[in-house]
């Protein structure tokens, strides 16, 4: 497959078999984890956020090509650079019947700012919502705010009986929290939740009330998580599920050949990549020492010198990989290819770098990996231990589940990590939520992913700038020196971006493949 010339194609529109659509059908599907969680407003991590989507509904809806339609509001207009008024879909219910008026978007906004949230720069630009009525509303912006109707597709919309009815206004963090908004739904989507079962199955049931038309023919939908990648493949190639995602690379000509089973590939937006800590003044790798290795640019630079990303492409991801110089990838508003270049593989170079930084005979350090969330992503840190090895570097790998992995190098646990891996798909698909989410540490709902607490002052002046600017052309500039900074600085390790590898068995006869990597239910038609 031709990666570079699939990137900027976003959507692929698999179809079986031509015709009508013979009734209505359970969907059965699985990847390789679970869930974190139901609330809307924690656990910021692809597959839950698409659950979510299911479930909940914001202002806006993100479609599967990422064009923006009406959901919960059925138009809005900017009136000032900082006033938009947003008219209210009426008639519209949440799965307990509630009525959904303008209310519920005003508590909505007030839980998803709580200190706890993982979402707050979806509405970081936000001053206040004004209600006019119970079905309209105006937002007010901090200041103009170019990126504002791309964020709202990720403010779901609770409701505010429920809430208060059941002491759920409250938020906390951390995957799988016993909470009952985590544990319970109750929103106005296209589908209801009939069960959770951590680590075993989610089923959801479309919703009889919901407003709008159902393009899908479902009458259930289960989701299954199965660790094991060949366990996945079998259960496809049997019947038991009919989608699965990521096919391993070194199955998709099996699949491929395999009557009634399709491998449908295409492009993800996501770039995967390496942090380090550069906050703490003592590694937590090193007790006692009272030394960061990571706070010398020279140690992170001889880190990303010392990493063969062809030989990664070429042996872990069997070339269905495009190496990244920059944090985003094509088709981010902002990406600019002449920025994409990385600093050149070479092992010699990373030896002299660690020794003009003090530290000739390299040290010792851990490098926190999932082992179930990114395509291969423990074989990448599997792959990247004898390569650090041979600069002096004595790697330890910590492989393990996303939720264990998220929480320990999240906010959960205060960032509890030297060196890590992480994956990063822009919600907004704009380069200010990289900035805002990546690279920043100050200021309302900044820094969420910023596990490194990589900070730079004219980065976050920067970011700031950027928010607020409306000009093209000048808000392409900043984002260009912004991440020049980042660079410069080695703030994080860019590895590549993923391709996307489905498995798709007899009974399916439309799913459309979004950039995100993930299965959205509306847009599923069985045969």
């Amino acid at each position: 497959m031709d990666i570079k010339k699939t990137i900027v194609t976003i959507v692929a529109v698999f179809t079986t078999v031509a015709g009508t659509t013979v009734g209505a059908e359970t969907f059965r599907y699985s990847t390789s984890g679970d869930i974190l969680g139901l609330d809307p407003y924690t656990n910021n991590e692809g597959p839950t956020n698409t659950m979510k989507s299911n479930l909940y509904e914001g202002l806006l809806h993100r479609s599967h090509d990422l064009s923006l339609h009406p959901a919960l509001a059925t138009d809005w207009e900017q009136n000032t650079p900082t006033q938009w008024r947003f008219n209210l879909r009426k008639g519209v219910t949440f799965h307990n019947g509630n009525p959904f008026t303008a209310d519920d978007v005003l508590a909505s906004l007030d839980r998803i700012r709580q200190p706890d949230s993982d979402m707050t720069f979806a509405v970081a630009s936000i001053d206040r919502i004004d209600k006019i009525d119970d079905h309209t509303i105006d937002i007010i912006t901090k200041n103009p705010d170019p990126t504002l109707l791309l964020n709202l597709p990720l403010f779901w919309i609770m409701d505010k009986e429920w809430l208060e009815e059941n002491d759920a206004f409250t938020l906390e963090t951390g995957a799988t929290v016993k909470t009952f908004a985590n544990l319970n739904v109750n929103g106005t989507g296209p589908f209801m939740l009939s069960e959770w079962v951590p680590d075993t199955r989610t089923v959801l049931r479309p919703n009889p009330n919901w407003w709008g038309t159902p393009t899908h023919n479902l009458t259930e939908a289960v989701f299954t998580p199965i660790g094991n990648a060949a366990t996945r493949v079998a259960a496809l190639l049997s019947g038991e599920i009919d989608l699965m995602y990521p096919v391993p690379l070194q199955d998709i000509p099996r699949l491929e050949n395999t009557p009634g089973i399709t491998a449908l590939q295409g492009a993800e937006l996501r770039t995967i990549f390496f942090g380090f800590d550069q906050h703490r003044d003592e590694l937590l790798d090193m007790p006692g020492s009272g030394k960061n290795p990571f706070k010398d640019v020279r140690v992170r630079k001889a880190f990303y010198q010392a990493i063969n990303i062809e030989a990664i492409k070429r042996a872990v991801m069997r070339n269905a990989s495009i190496p990244a110089g920059l944090m985003i990838a094509p088709g981010i508003n902002g990406y600019q290819a002449d920025m994409n270049d990385r600093f050149a593989y070479d092992p010699e170079e990373s030896k002299r770098l660690l020794a003009e930084a003090g530290y000739p005979d390299g040290f010792e350090v851990t490098l926190d990996c999932p082992n179930d969330r990114y395509v291969n992503d423990e074989a990448i840190c599997i792959a990247v231990v004898p390569m650090l090895k041979r600069v002096g570097i004595d790697v330890k790998l910590n492989a393990q589940t996303k939720s264990l992995h998220f929480q320990k190098i999240g906010q959960t646990e205060n960032w509890n990590t030297s060196f890590f891996m992480l994956g990063w798909t822009p919600g907004s698909y704009d380069a200010h939520n990289p900035l805002n989410q990546l690279m920043s540490v100050d200021g309302e709902g900044q820094g969420t992913w910023n596990s490194g607490r990589y900070s730079n002052p004219r980065v976050e002046e920067l970011t700031d700038l950027v928010a607020k600017e409306t000009d093209t052309a000048k808000r392409n500039e900043m984002i260009r020196e912004a991440f020049q900074i980042h660079k410069d600085e080695v703030g994080h390790i860019p590895l590549h971006q993923q391709a996307l590898a489905w498995g798709i068995g007899k009974r399916v006869k439309e799913v459309k493949q979004r950039p995100f990597n993930d299965v959205d239910l509306r847009y599923v038609i069985m045969n």
